[in-house]
Protein backbone atom coordinates (compact mmCIF):
# COMPACT_ATOMS: atom_id res chain seq x y z
CA UNK A 1 0.00 0.00 0.00
CA UNK A 2 1.49 3.32 -1.08
CA UNK A 3 -0.46 5.53 1.29
CA UNK A 4 -2.58 5.30 4.37
CA UNK A 5 -5.70 7.27 5.18
CA UNK A 6 -3.66 9.35 7.63
CA UNK A 7 -1.36 10.56 4.85
CA UNK A 8 -3.75 10.34 1.91
CA UNK A 9 -3.97 13.64 0.06
CA UNK A 10 -0.64 14.94 1.32
CA UNK A 11 2.94 13.79 1.03
CA UNK A 12 4.01 13.61 4.69
CA UNK A 13 7.68 14.70 4.34
CA UNK A 14 7.12 17.77 2.16
CA UNK A 15 3.46 18.49 2.97
CA UNK A 16 2.76 19.00 -0.75
CA UNK A 17 -0.58 17.98 -2.22
CA UNK A 18 -0.70 14.56 -3.81
CA UNK A 19 -3.51 12.86 -5.69
CA UNK A 20 -4.78 10.04 -3.49
CA UNK A 21 -6.13 7.19 -5.63
CA UNK A 22 -7.71 3.98 -4.37
CA UNK A 23 -7.12 1.04 -6.71
CA UNK A 24 -9.33 -2.01 -6.13
CA UNK A 25 -8.78 -5.29 -7.93
CA UNK A 26 -8.22 -8.86 -6.81
CA UNK A 27 -5.84 -9.23 -9.78
CA UNK A 28 -2.30 -7.96 -9.19
CA UNK A 29 -1.75 -7.75 -12.97
CA UNK A 30 -4.72 -5.37 -13.37
CA UNK A 31 -3.41 -3.21 -10.51
CA UNK A 32 0.04 -3.12 -12.12
CA UNK A 33 -1.45 -2.19 -15.53
CA UNK A 34 -3.40 0.72 -14.00
CA UNK A 35 -0.37 2.00 -12.08
CA UNK A 36 1.76 1.77 -15.22
CA UNK A 37 -0.88 3.56 -17.32
CA UNK A 38 -1.22 6.46 -14.87
CA UNK A 39 2.46 6.69 -14.05
CA UNK A 40 3.70 9.18 -11.46
CA UNK A 41 0.90 11.57 -12.40
CA UNK A 42 -2.02 11.21 -14.81
CA UNK A 43 -1.41 14.62 -16.44
CA UNK A 44 1.13 17.42 -16.23
CA UNK A 45 -1.32 19.78 -14.52
CA UNK A 46 -2.06 17.35 -11.68
CA UNK A 47 -0.10 16.38 -8.57
CA UNK A 48 1.78 13.11 -8.19
CA UNK A 49 -0.27 10.03 -7.32
CA UNK A 50 -0.22 8.27 -3.96
CA UNK A 51 -1.76 4.81 -4.46
CA UNK A 52 -3.82 2.88 -1.95
CA UNK A 53 -4.14 -0.63 -3.34
CA UNK A 54 -6.68 -3.10 -2.03
CA UNK A 55 -7.71 -6.57 -3.16
CA UNK A 56 -10.89 -7.10 -1.13
CA UNK A 57 -14.26 -5.42 -0.92
CA UNK A 58 -13.93 -4.98 2.85
CA UNK A 59 -10.57 -3.21 2.50
CA UNK A 60 -11.96 -0.93 -0.21
CA UNK A 61 -14.99 0.05 1.87
CA UNK A 62 -12.80 0.69 4.93
CA UNK A 63 -10.38 2.87 2.93
CA UNK A 64 -13.16 4.95 1.37
CA UNK A 65 -14.96 5.24 4.70
CA UNK A 66 -11.74 6.55 6.30
CA UNK A 67 -11.72 9.44 3.81
CA UNK A 68 -8.89 11.37 2.22
CA UNK A 69 -9.22 9.81 -1.24
CA UNK A 70 -9.54 11.83 -4.44
CA UNK A 71 -10.35 9.16 -7.05
CA UNK A 72 -11.45 5.53 -6.91
CA UNK A 73 -10.51 3.00 -9.59
CA UNK A 74 -12.58 -0.18 -9.25
CA UNK A 75 -12.14 -3.33 -11.32
CA UNK A 76 -15.55 -4.42 -12.53
CA UNK A 77 -14.15 -7.91 -13.13
CA UNK A 78 -12.87 -8.41 -9.57
CA UNK A 79 -14.12 -11.49 -7.73
CA UNK A 80 -15.99 -12.25 -5.63
CA UNK A 81 -17.14 -8.61 -5.38
CA UNK A 82 -17.08 -6.77 -8.70
CA UNK A 83 -16.32 -3.10 -9.01
CA UNK A 84 -19.76 -2.18 -10.34
CA UNK A 85 -21.60 -3.51 -7.29
CA UNK A 86 -18.99 -1.92 -5.04
CA UNK A 87 -19.37 1.39 -6.86
CA UNK A 88 -23.15 1.32 -6.34
CA UNK A 89 -22.67 0.56 -2.65
CA UNK A 90 -20.12 3.35 -2.15
CA UNK A 91 -22.19 5.92 -4.06
CA UNK A 92 -25.24 4.99 -1.95
CA UNK A 93 -23.47 4.91 1.41
CA UNK A 94 -20.57 7.41 1.39
CA UNK A 95 -21.42 11.09 1.70
CA UNK A 96 -19.50 12.99 -1.01
CA UNK A 97 -18.09 9.77 -2.43
CA UNK A 98 -15.02 10.46 -4.55
CA UNK A 99 -15.48 10.10 -8.32
CA UNK A 100 -15.25 6.51 -9.54
CA UNK A 101 -13.64 4.97 -12.60
CA UNK A 102 -14.90 1.43 -13.22
CA UNK A 103 -12.89 -0.93 -15.40
CA UNK A 104 -15.53 -2.94 -17.28
CA UNK A 105 -15.23 -6.33 -18.94
CA UNK A 106 -16.35 -5.17 -22.36
CA UNK A 107 -17.84 -2.02 -23.92
CA UNK A 108 -21.32 -3.59 -23.87
CA UNK A 109 -21.19 -3.46 -20.04
CA UNK A 110 -21.38 0.35 -20.07
CA UNK A 111 -25.14 0.28 -19.44
CA UNK A 112 -24.57 -1.64 -16.20
CA UNK A 113 -21.90 0.85 -15.16
CA UNK A 114 -24.57 3.57 -15.53
CA UNK A 115 -26.69 1.67 -12.99
CA UNK A 116 -23.69 1.50 -10.64
CA UNK A 117 -23.36 5.32 -10.86
CA UNK A 118 -19.77 5.10 -12.13
CA UNK A 119 -18.48 8.51 -13.20
CA UNK A 120 -16.41 7.04 -16.05
CA UNK A 121 -15.65 3.60 -17.47
CA UNK A 122 -12.77 2.07 -19.40
CA UNK A 123 -13.15 -1.42 -20.91
CA UNK A 124 -10.73 -4.33 -20.72
CA UNK A 125 -8.29 -4.81 -22.33
CA UNK A 126 -7.08 -1.60 -20.74
CA UNK A 127 -5.91 1.17 -23.03
CA UNK A 128 -3.21 2.98 -21.01
CA UNK A 129 -4.03 6.36 -22.56
CA UNK A 130 -7.74 5.97 -21.80
CA UNK A 131 -7.01 4.96 -18.19
CA UNK A 132 -4.69 7.94 -17.60
CA UNK A 133 -7.13 10.36 -19.24
CA UNK A 134 -10.05 9.04 -17.16
CA UNK A 135 -8.12 9.30 -13.90
CA UNK A 136 -7.00 12.83 -14.86
CA UNK A 137 -10.56 13.92 -15.68
CA UNK A 138 -11.93 12.58 -12.39
CA UNK A 139 -9.05 14.12 -10.44
CA UNK A 140 -9.72 17.53 -11.98
CA UNK A 141 -13.41 17.25 -11.07
CA UNK A 142 -12.56 16.35 -7.48
CA UNK A 143 -9.88 19.00 -7.04
CA UNK A 144 -12.04 21.72 -8.60
CA UNK A 145 -14.91 20.74 -6.32
CA UNK A 146 -12.63 20.90 -3.27
CA UNK A 147 -11.42 24.38 -4.25
CA UNK A 148 -14.96 25.76 -4.29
Amino acid sequence: MASTPATAGHDAPSNQRVLSVLLYSDDADVRAAVRLAVGRRPAADLPAVAWTEVATEAAAVAAVDAGGLDVLVLDGEAVPAGGMGLCKQLKDEIYHCPPVLVLIGRPADAWLATWSRADLVVPHPLDPVAVAEAVAELARRRLQGAAQ
